[in-house]
């Protein structure tokens, strides 16, 4: 042990322990976890149908995986639950930032799963640039919904690629409806364009609107509106209620002004408060009342067929883009022509056609 001098008889009060010598460099308290192992696709399949939501969950990890191997698997899934998807509502939810969406999720959720639905709720949730983590957290703000037996919350941050995170939402609600849930809320930042992303793929798409903020219909994008299928007014509550119902009417003489709809449905506008529940219930009869329209006059068949369509060309160039910049010679070739443009040895033009006629070289050799 190491003398301490300050242990000393003339230095009365004053007391060194004598500490522990050859401390370990890992805490030997630390417990390692090793990486789960990649069940075979099938077994995936059968937990997922027999309504297992830990394969469930894990099958949507695959979904989300960056890695080749995880890719392959996670396909292989989706493809065998393909058709035993596609029986659930599929309910798009977006609005300004401050407008109470993840409130108002958990107050219509817990109101259909008190109904015996069974509802999973999904995000379009593009991630922090920083530290690439989700940027909603939504099982932390839905603390009633989360853990409700028969509903599953599933974030899903794109780590910047909104298209990555739209495709693999739209895969992971065909694992959810083959796995029985018959209820899909779809939720978006809010900010951008998810909600583009969030209208290809569901059936009803609902704003959510707020009052207090100004002029209401100022709030919003003129595009966002024309897509919604119908409004809802949050916090219709304490001393917002007179506001509340005057932006009912403002909206719906705007929505008066807008074109006919495909569908031939028309839009109109709720009042809601999601702190107090109330009103929540005929926002979900607007939902019923469009799905058993657009049913009638074959509009909701005829519009998943067309989102099925979409969704193929949309996979078809995101994989043409990472094929591209992942490649291991474009790369390189990629940031020589960027510093050259940035010299201005050669137009951002000719420097695309040339990497671009380059790569088809590659891929036809």
């Amino acid at each position: 042990m190491q003398h301490h001098p300050e242990n000393e008889a003339q230095y009365k009060g004053l007391v060194v322990n004598e500490g522990v010598e050859n401390l370990p460099k890992v805490n030997p308290y630390t417990v390692f976890r090793r990486k789960k192992r990649v069940l075979p696709a099938e077994d995936y399949v059968r937990g997922i149908l027999s309504g297992d939501i830990t394969l469930l969950s894990q099958a949507v990890t695959l979904v989300e995986s960056s890695l080749e191997s995880d890719q392959a698997v996670a396909q292989k899934v989706i493809e065998q639950c393909l058709p035993y998807s596609g029986k659930s509502v599929r309910v798009g939810i977006t609005g300004v930032p401050g407008a109470g969406k993840s409130t108002f999720i958990e107050a219509l959720g817990t109101r259909l799963c008190e109904q015996g639905k069974h509802l999973a709720v999904l995000a379009i949730d593009p991630s922090s640039e920083r530290s690439k983590g989700s940027i909603l957290g939504d099982k932390t703000r839905m603390n009633e919904l989360s853990t409700a037996a028969n509903a599953f919350i599933r974030p899903s941050p794109s780590a910047g690629s909104l298209g990555g995170v739209a495709r693999k939402t739209r895969e992971t609600i065909v694992l959810c409806e083959a796995a029985g849930f018959d209820t899909i809320l779809i939720e978006t930042v809010g900010v951008g364009q998810s909600e583009t992303a969030a209208h290809s793929m569901v059936d009803f798409f609902l704003l959510l609107q707020v009052t207090g903020t100004g002029d209401e219909l100022q709030g919003i994008k003129r595009g966002i509106m024309e897509m919604a299928d119908g409004i809802a007014i949050n916090k219709c509550d304490g001393s917002n209620v007179e506001r509340a119902q005057a932006a009912k009417v403002s909206f719906k003489n705007a929505l008066a002004l807008f074109p006919p709809t495909e569908s031939g449905w028309k839009p109109y506008a709720e009042t809601c408060s999601s702190v107090e529940k109330t009103g929540i219930d005929k926002v979900w009869q607007m939902v019923e009342d469009y799905v058993s329209f657009a049913k009638g006059n074959g509009y909701f068949v005829r519009r998943r067929t067309e989102q099925s369509k979409y969704w193929m060309y949309e996979t078809i160039n995101e994989r043409l883009l990472n094929g591209f910049y992942r490649h291991p010679v474009m790369e390189q070739l990629i940031r020589d022509a960027e510093n050259k443009v940035l010299k201005d040895q050669i137009s951002s033009f000719v420097a695309a056609h040339e990497l671009l006629d380059t790569y088809a070289r590659f891929e036809h050799k």
